[in-house]
């Protein structure tokens, strides 16, 4: 049983006050999913990923549910990592062949996302291009949410709670988004020790997803009415991380690490429905063929922290303890400021990648001056400019994109600093 210390009881809180009775959370809260479903309706389907398939998940799951008297018409295969269209299809076909009320997803991020996207098609019909962008789904639900409930088994991306999915063209090796309320699970469940036997690689690359939710869409709250709340919420999402990834690293099954990790992702997802994701993320979904979403994010962000720098600096201030005290930083950053003070957390995080052998660098991960020109061209449709309405500066023109952008991906690549232009210049 993990030890509840006052960081993880604040982080309770804050989900509590987020999400309500529509999110168990914890311990033993596996059993709760037939409650869930049984408000729903006699008849449903399960999606199950395959790492719930292989230990007792599923079948911890398949039991709450037939002991509450549900029937389950079909347990449908996943998806594969990074949610490829493909699969989408394939399960809304056999949503679309069978009777259900609800729907039941076991797995992680990529598995909860396309079965967002599976059900919609099945419920609305079209192909998944006509739901890209935001709230392309509520223009044909009137706001209602998909019957839909969420089993999450991975500390990662918070898909349970958000209303994201992210999909996958394994063609052009391209990923784009769906944003829409109505993909908003209408209960989750994450028991948060069942990611125990994770291996450690998945374990690395969702805690490090969580710090990017986290930071990116702290940096891009600066004069926002969100600020004070994201300032909260990030704050204490990255501590936990920080400080509890290297813990979860060395020994898998250390329980505290688990549920610290599970509270501090789960504050990413609470963070990312109330503000949103811009550099990292935008630059990831160009990068898909070289590695995981969570590696990608990490590689940019201390690039993307630096080039924010003038517009973040309270932000700033308050991180850099964390590093600092994490030991990741070893320069009095009281003492810094502006570029400075950005450099040094920049480096920090880079420490942090360094320390459970995470890439630092675009081009040790085999990236070419195509990939560049892929997130720079990604960067400039439509489809996806949220993310640069999430920023904290405007890059409102392919210009600015070419401009700034473009040599700050290319510090990503050399692991070069200086490329990285003054975002004074920006009007």
């Amino acid at each position: 049983m993990p030890m509840f210390d006052d960081e993880t009881k604040h982080a309770e809180k804050l989900l509590k006050e987020f999400k309500g009775d529509d999110y168990a959370f914890g311990e033993g809260v596996l059993e709760r999913v037939g409650d869930y479903a049984y408000i729903l309706g006699r008849d449903l389907v399960v999606i199950s990923g395959q790492n719930a398939r292989c230990t007792n998940i599923l079948d911890t799951v398949v039991k709450s549910l037939i002991n509450k008297g549900l029937n389950i018409t079909n347990i449908f295969d996943g998806a594969r990592p990074n949610a490829p269209k493909e699969d989408v299809y394939r399960i809304a076909y056999q949503l679309s062949q069978s009777k259900w009320n609800s729907v039941v997803v076991v797995g992680g991020g990529s598995c909860i996302d396309a079965s967002k996207a599976a059900l919609t098609l099945a419920t609305y019909g079209g192909i998944i291009d006509d739901y890209f962008g935001t709230g392309k789904i509520s223009e044909k639900s009137n706001g209602e949410q998909l019957p839909l409930i969420a089993v999450q088994t991975a500390s990662s991306s918070g898909a349970h709670l958000t209303k994201y999915s992210n999909i996958t063209d394994l063609v052009t090796h391209q990923k784009k988004l769906i944003v829409d309320n109505s993909i908003i699970p209408k209960a989750s469940i994450f028991q948060y020790d069942v990611t125990k036997t994770k291996p450690p690689n998945l374990t690395k690359d969702g805690a490090l997803d969580g710090i990017s939710h986290c930071w990116e869409v702290w940096m891009g709250s600066t004069g926002k009415d969100i600020f004070p709340t994201i300032s909260e919420v990030a704050y204490l999402g990255i501590t936990l991380i920080v400080n509890y990834l290297p813990i979860a690293v060395e020994n898998s099954y250390n329980l505290n690490a688990r549920y610290a990790l599970g509270l501090g992702t789960d504050l990413g997802g609470y963070a990312i429905m109330i503000g949103g994701t811009n550099g990292g993320h935008l630059g990831s979904f160009s990068l898909i063929n070289l590695l995981s979403h969570g590696r990608a994010c990490t590689i940019l962000n201390p690039y993307y922290t630096i080039l924010f720098s003038p517009t973040i600096q309270d932000q700033l201030k308050k991180v850099a303890k964390i590093y600092q005290n994490a030991n990741y930083i070893e320069e009095d950053t009281e003492k810094l400021n502006g570029r400075k003070l950005a450099e040094a957390v920049a480096q920090g995080m880079i420490k942090l990648s360094k320390s459970i052998e995470f890439p630092i660098t675009l081009k040790e991960i085999g990236a070419s001056d195509e990939h560049i020109e892929k997130m720079i061209n990604a960067a400039k449709d439509p489809q996806l400019r949220m993310k640069l309405q999430n920023m904290p500066i405007r890059m409102d023109s392919a210009s600015d994109v070419d401009k700034f952008m473009r040599p700050t991906l290319e510090a990503a690549f050399f692991g070069d600093i200086s490329l990285i232009p003054n975002l004074h210049n920006i009007k």
